[in-house]
């Protein structure tokens, strides 16, 4: 998707919030990050700030946010091309991209 939008503004972050105690040790998910060829931003959130200001539950979870900053659209699981949550999500981008800054 990054590919589809980049040129278009979309921007990808990710926020690792750990589950287990050995997931907050930084070097392991900079090889993580590494072996999956992430590339675009992961913060930590090892004292899960993001994860309650969020009000999250779950893992994964996926958010949609304007360009003003508001939280526009939420999914909740894997999202896989193709499905229709994963194309609902991308419905829901598309407009998003088009609003005016």
């Amino acid at each position: 998707m990054k590919n589809r939008y980049a040129d278009k503004g979309l921007k990808i972050i990710s926020i690792h919030t750990p589950e287990f105690d050995y997931e907050k040790d930084r070097s392991r998910v900079e090889r993580a990050v590494k072996r999956y060829k992430v590339d675009f931003p992961v913060y930590m959130d090892n004292d899960y700030a993001y994860w309650k200001a969020l009000g999250n539950r779950y893992w994964p979870s996926f958010y949609l946010v304007d360009k003003a900053g508001r939280i526009r659209a939420r999914e909740i699981g894997e999202l896989h091309d193709g499905t229709p949550r994963a194309t609902g999500m991308e419905t829901i981008l598309q407009a998003l991209l088009k609003e005016p800054s």
